[in-house]
């Protein structure tokens, strides 16, 4: 279980803003596959998410842009197999809600109804207030997404910082009100400064998870694969690694090549 063992049996929206009140901090991860949701469930993170960065880790691409909702569902459905505890949230892929609200809410429904997640994560602010109030009115829980959204890559021209100045930080101060207002359960703040966050989640009553945000967010998030030290070429500092799985991995097909090249695999026990 985590270092803040809880009650809850399941993590809901409910359990989410109870955390914050209480000051436990949330604990949240990716997964893309059943095994590795498996472990992560087991583990007893409080919430898991089916991101977009599959496009990354899982796909070899390098922006999150071309993955497609049908994507989505099918991973979110797979991970769904393995999850007893933890809150299931899927990313909403690029173009999957920006075009009108209809879409946006027919889209969100799919993956509820096809995935079994619990709730959808949607980036942006103000100019997503209409989509997130029609969500939230129908009944589909809905995680913000503001600082450096990934989906808008060509427009900012660089993954460095987000809200670095004034107007900047200003506006998204007020985007988190507007998503709270709006409906939203929690928001994630990526890399944004550290104080930005810390006011942000003093700001509003519901959850805050940062990724390159700094402490004082209601809850973390990391990406598995990164955190597992599996992706040997992504190396920002706010990614901490507990593994090193990668070299672990490549030691042990180097190892299995060798034993079957010299003939020492498999052993009459390993044989019928």
């Amino acid at each position: 279980m985590s270092v803040h063992a809880s009650e809850f049996k399941r993590i809901t929206t409910k359990a989410v803003i109870t955390m914050k009140e209480r000051g436990e901090k949330i604990a949240m991860l990716t997964a893309y596959d059943f095994m590795t949701a498996k472990l992560v469930d087991e583990a007893g993170v409080d919430i898991i998410l089916v991101g977009d960065s599959v496009a990354n880790v899982f796909q070899g691409l390098e922006t999150t842009l071309p993955v497609t909702l049908d994507e989505i569902i099918y991973h979110t459905k797979v991970v769904r197999r393995a999850v007893k505890r933890a809150m299931l949230v899927a990313d909403m892929p690029f173009m999957s809600f920006q075009v009108d609200t209809q879409e946006a809410v027919r889209n969100c429904g799919r993956v509820l109804k096809e995935s079994g997640a619990e709730a959808v994560k949607i980036e942006g602010g103000k100019r997503i207030e209409p989509v997130v109030k029609q969500l939230t009115d129908i009944g589909i829980p809905v995680m913000g997404h503001l600082g450096l959204t990934p989906q808008s890559i060509y427009k900012f021209g660089t993954y460095e910082v987000r809200a670095q100045e004034t107007t900047e930080a200003k506006q998204l101060l007020e985007d988190a009100k507007i998503l709270e207002k709006a409906g939203v359960f929690s928001i994630v703040l990526e890399k944004i400064p550290s104080a930005l966050a810390g006011k942000v989640t003093k700001s509003v009553n519901i959850a805050t998870i940062g990724i390159g945000a700094g402490p004082h967010c209601d809850g973390q998030v990391l990406v598995t694969n990164d955190m597992l030290g599996m992706n040997e070429q992504f190396h920002p500092r706010f990614v901490r690694t507990y593994a090193n799985l990668a070299q672990t991995m490549r030691d042990a097909f180097q190892h299995y090549i060798g034993d079957v090249k010299a003939n020492k695999f498999p052993l009459k026990e390993e044989s019928y």
